[in-house]
């Protein structure tokens, strides 16, 4: 073998077609590499140039819109600058009915207008009238002089400012106009209007839009949470200024990020809500003349993703018509091979089918031993499960045998009774005393009853179990086991408390005989336990616990418990801590493989300050 293998290794053509299979697919897998980078290079410049032509639409779009929005607002002061009612107000600021009058025109333009207020202010910069004059945040009476609005206003001749309110702390645009009295500037007419309609319009739109003022600060944006922040870290001068005019109250200004991006202010670093930072391009658009800019950012990482799909696709369908040339090449080579193989199939089906003649004869006897040792198992197991039933049933009657002097007691005195009861109503009939004879006659029927239910519940437990589980009442079956092991109790003079359950009517999956059996040996165990034990303190619990699909029973005595060297025998056959003759070890061993016909189970422990207690585990039904 290793004569015909070894030439083979050495031969140069083997290596030759080897180096050319090896060089093709490094040849492959570079041009689809290449194919994929000029497709993703193409696909980027496609995907940017299309994505910054739409942000250049989308500013100017915005851009306009505020724009309009603004010379709609603007229009509102100066009309309402040659209003005859705010003009006498103004020269006369103390009379009464001019308040009104003004108040009044107020209230009416502020409708028109749809802003959130107008108001007059006098040439000390004091709001002497307002269209809000009757609500709790009115502006009458406020000091403005410290805004650039009005100072423009009084002096330049019209007033320009987007603030957080002073009274209200509701940011929004003020404009204002001055009212003149001649060639004197007595006053000015200022309005204030929101821009959170514009600012909705933004955030429905999808697109991320930031509008900034000279200063850089971003008073409204598509993203509530980078309002109020900066483009850039504000200066010293800058800061201060702001401060002083009370622009944004006392809002911190805090820039977008800690660090600025390169390229800036043509691109711009920032972190959206729950995101990570990342560095987005701008398109920005100039607005009013407060040197505003509407700001429209793009995501280059949304572009370059799409263009890395474009260029993977491109690999792909390079490697895809490479893997057809090279199948058709290959499909060739293969159907020449088959021919040749043909051959030596042909005399490999001769071979195989000598084999397979021969591993079937093999099989064939394998498979009447393994039938043999099946029916062996089978019979084995018949007589496994034949010999658990028997000692199950020997298991009862061992209890009752146990139970057989009590059972004898509880049955003897009755029958003393019935006839005594049967004589005396002889002679109660004799007397015609017919009162007398009916009442010893329900007594008899009574006492007749009662033996005919312990004789019942007695047969009962004597037969065999069946072996199918059913719907089993927990609580009537503690009723049966209780009867059956009333005379022990009575002979140990215990006592018997049974926990009461909400539902009297819980139903367990077992076999009624065999939960009766299992039950009676807990509770035959525990009254044997306690033989020892101070009268007084024999007392036996049963604690029924319904869970959602399953249900506890447990018995608890006040023994002296279980050790730990019985514990761990505890279900063994034949192991018993009982005296010679007073048990055969069998009466758990046999409760636990009932459990486990059950898909139960039977756990026990030391109760602490009592003695043993056993706990069953069944599936309710």
């Amino acid at each position: 073998m290793e004569s015909s293998v070894l030439p083979l290794l050495s031969d140069p053509a083997v290596h030759t077609g080897r180096a050319r299979r090896v060089g093709f697919v490094l040849l492959a897998l570079l041009l689809c590499a290449a194919l994929g980078a000029g497709a993703y290079w193409l696909a980027l410049q496609s995907y940017q140039n299309a994505a910054r032509r739409q942000a250049d639409q989308r500013a100017d779009f915005y851009a306009l819109t505020l724009q309009s929005e603004l010379a709609r607002l603007e229009t509102w002061p100066r009309i309402a600058a040659f209003e005859r009612a705010l003009r006498d107000l103004l020269l006369q600021p103390g009379d009464p009915a001019r308040r009104a009058a003004a108040n009044r025109y107020l209230e009416d333009v502020q409708r028109s207008a749809d802003v959130n207020a107008v108001y007059l202010i006098d040439a000390h910069g004091i709001a002497i009238a307002s269209s809000n004059w009757s609500l709790p945040s009115s502006y009458v009476g406020q000091s403005y002089a410290f805004r650039p609005y009005f100072h423009e206003a009084m002096g330049a001749g019209f007033g320009r400012l987007y603030a957080i309110g002073n009274t209200t702390g509701v940011p929004g645009y003020f404009v204002a106009a001055p009212i003149s009295a001649g060639a004197r500037v007595i006053g000015v007419v200022a309005v204030k209007a929101s821009l959170d309609a514009f600012g909705a319009a933004l955030a429905r739109s999808g697109d991320l839009v930031l509008l900034s003022d000279a200063n850089g600060v971003v008073f409204l944006s598509s993203v509530a949470a980078l309002t109020f922040r900066t483009l850039t870290p504000l200066s010293p001068a800058v800061q201060s200024r702001l401060r002083q005019t009370l622009q944004y109250g006392d809002t911190a200004l805090t820039p977008l990020s800690d660090t600025q991006a390169t390229g800036w202010p043509d691109t711009l670093r920032l972190a959206l809500p729950g995101a990570r930072p990342r560095t987005y391009e701008v398109e920005y658009r100039p607005v009013g003349r407060l040197g505003w800019q509407v700001a429209v950012l793009l995501d280059a990482r949304s572009q370059r993703q799409s263009a890395l799909v474009a260029g993977i696709a491109t690999s792909f369908a390079g490697a895809f018509v490479i893997a057809i040339a090279l199948t058709l090449r290959l499909r060739k080579q293969r159907y020449l091979e088959r021919r040749r193989a043909a051959a030596a199939l042909q005399q490999a089906h001769e071979e195989l089918e000598q084999h397979i003649a021969r591993r079937t004869a093999e099989l064939s006897q394998a498979n009447v031993e393994l039938a043999n040792k099946v029916d062996a198992l089978n019979r084995t197991q018949r007589m496994l499960s034949e010999t658990r039933d028997q000692a199950v049933q020997a298991g009862k009657l061992a209890v009752l045998g146990q139970m057989a002097a009590g059972i004898t007691h509880e049955l003897n005195q009755p029958l003393a009774a019935l006839n005594a009861l049967s004589d005396n109503t002889v002679r109660l009939i004799g007397r015609g005393r017919m009162d007398d004879v009916q009442h010893n006659l329900t007594l008899i029927s009574g006492m007749a009853s009662r033996m005919g239910r312990i004789v019942a519940q007695i047969k009962a437990f004597a037969r065999k179990g069946e072996t199918e589980r059913e719907r089993v009442n927990v609580h009537e079956a503690i009723r049966n086991a209780l009867l059956l092991i009333e005379p022990r109790r009575r002979e140990l003079d215990a006592h018997i408390e049974c926990a009461p359950n909400d539902d009297d009517a819980v139903t367990v999956l077992a076999g009624s005989v065999r939960l009766e059996q299992v039950l009676v040996n807990l509770l035959r165990n525990g009254l044997d336990a306690m033989a020892q034990t101070e009268p007084a303190m024999r007392a036996l619990t049963i604690l029924v616990d319904a869970r959602d699909d399953h249900v506890e029973i447990t018995v608890t005595d006040n023994g002296p418990g279980l050790p730990e060297a019985v514990r761990e025998r505890l279900f063994e056959p034949f192991f018993t801590t009982k005296p010679p003759g007073q048990g055969l070890g069998l009466g758990l061993a046999i409760s636990q493989a009932i459990m486990e016909e059950f898909h139960g189970h039977l756990g026990a422990r030391n109760e602490p300050g009592r003695g043993a207690s056993f706990t069953l585990w069944l599936e309710r039904g």
